[in-house]
């Protein structure tokens, strides 16, 4: 845009010098889209050339953000079928961003789901990820030590696998209602190779509960993860270190099934939870950096 910008300039300039006795005509405004692609507060539909086709996603930026110092970022991806304003007006992440200083990204997937590690579709969303967050590290001043990764159910999935194979991209992940599980998490080698802190939400009345869990079994195992487990009053929560740096906390609530606890509205949301995702996500991202 700054080259586009020059060039115009130059030619105005040469058609001021031509004698026609007309003044030069002003330059076109940015479209919005343009406009948008440009770090500023408030609320962004950006596009990214990605795989042949033009990949979207929504950025929220909060109030004073001008791109002028890192910032972390937290990639939140939606459930299937669903897109990112779906999620958005779900977990109430930009109100977090708003308070503590922070970009949203919410990624679309191609046909309304991402690819990841049992559904859905082919799409390279690994490449996707790696392209979205090396624009806003760019482009927008991001942090590339204090970039994070949430979703629930399909977008939970994801942030598995892009804390596996995005591996130095993300300092931490945050799968709600999600797992590890499927014929790429069965191979002993699939484990981030640089270190990825994870906290986990789910639910013990979930379908998918067993698979969840089995899946954290073999995180754990792989990456030598000592857990300790407390309750909580209507939750059980275990926290581990790993032998690589990397810490794994996990939330089970007792009486929740596939859902984003503390939601107040949306397909998946339980309000009365005696946990609120949103607020415990962005506490385990705030303490932890890339290692």
């Amino acid at each position: 845009m700054r080259r586009t910008v020059v060039i115009m300039s130059a030619l105005l300039l040469l058609a001021a010098c031509g004698g026609n006795g007309e003044p030069p005509e002003a330059p076109a405004a940015p479209t919005t889209q343009e406009a948008a692609q440009k770090p500023a507060a408030g609320d962004h539909k950006m596009t990214l050339d990605f795989g042949g086709q033009k990949r979207t996603f929504l950025l929220h930026a909060p109030p004073g953000y001008t791109g002028d110092k890192p910032v972390p970022l937290v990639v939140a991806m939606h459930f299937f079928p669903g897109d990112g304003a779906a999620l958005r007006d779900m977990i109430e992440m930009d109100a977090k961003a708003d308070k503590h200083g922070f970009l949203v990204a919410y990624p679309d997937g191609v046909s309304a789901a991402f690819n990841a590690l049992i559904c859905c579709g082919a799409e390279d969303d690994v490449g996707f990820l790696k392209a979205l967050t090396e624009k806003l590290v760019a482009d927008w001043k991001v942090d590339p030590d204090r970039i994070y990764a949430t979703g629930i159910s399909n977008g939970a999935d994801m942030s598995f696998r892009a804390a596996v194979e995005a591996s130095g991209v993300f300092a931490a992940v945050g799968p709600v209602s999600g797992g590890l599980g499927g014929p790429l998490a069965d191979k002993s080698d699939f484990v981030p190779k640089e270190p990825v802190s994870v906290l986990t939400i789910v639910g013990a009345n979930d379908q998918y509960y067993d698979t969840f869990q089995a899946g954290l079994t073999k995180w754990r195992e792989r990456l030598d993860c000592k857990p300790v487990e407390t309750k909580g009053k209507g939750f059980t929560r275990s926290k581990a270190k790993c032998a690589d740096g990397s810490d794994v906390e996990v939330y089970v609530v007792t009486d929740m099934g596939h859902s984003w606890p503390g939601a107040k509205k949306g397909p998946m949301a339980i309000p009365d939870a005696p946990i609120v995702a949103t607020d415990l996500l962005w506490a385990f991202f705030a303490a932890h950096k890339k290692l």
